[in-house]
């Protein structure tokens, strides 16, 4: 199994080593690809080619690396072992008058792993609970109390998740 993570806006692929360091320490196959900062809708393509797909695949990121990795997803003709969202960004930035950024999620069909701050801005947690079982019923949720929408403070307990979720996907 491989995990594929993409960063968010403002970051790159180096954002992300801890997270594939911690991967990789644990004997998980991961690293982190660029992607295009753009429409989130218009990356998927770039996300999919650089990150490759197959029920041996997992791909994820950070917010919006995060975002355009569900909407890879949630392609009809897109199939993956499992899905990781580090800080899914419900809303854009100073949009919380805007719907979630959630219709997609209707049609995932892998297994789907959140972890989010409790304080994150662009997730409020009671919209995104409500939100994942509105639209993803079966996916996990892992929240820190006092993190906002970076989780690198408690990244050795993120990575234990992501591990542990990974580790799960051999079991289906």
């Amino acid at each position: 199994m491989q995990v594929v993570l993409a960063p968010g806006a403002s970051g790159d692929a180096t954002t992300l080593q801890p997270f594939v360091a911690g991967l990789l320490a644990r004997g998980i196959d991961a690293r982190a690809i660029d992607i295009p900062k753009r429409r989130a809708e218009a990356a998927v393509d770039s996300y999919l080619e650089r990150s490759g797909q197959g029920i041996d695949t997992v791909i994820g990121g950070q917010s919006y690396g995060g975002r355009v990795a569900s909407l890879a997803a949630a392609r009809p003709d897109t199939d993956l072992g499992g899905l990781i969202l580090l800080s899914y960004p419900l809303q854009a930035p100073g949009k919380r008058d805007q719907p979630p950024r959630t219709e997609h999620w209707a049609h995932i069909r892998c297994p789907v792993l959140f972890l989010s701050g409790r304080s994150d801005p662009l997730a409020p947690i009671g919209s995104l609970e409500r939100a994942i079982a509105d639209r993803l019923p079966g996916a996990t949720l892992h929240t820190w109390p006092r993190m906002g929408h970076w989780l690198g403070a408690v990244a050795d307990e993120v990575i234990e998740r992501m591990a542990d979720f990974v580790a799960g996907l051999g079991h289906r």
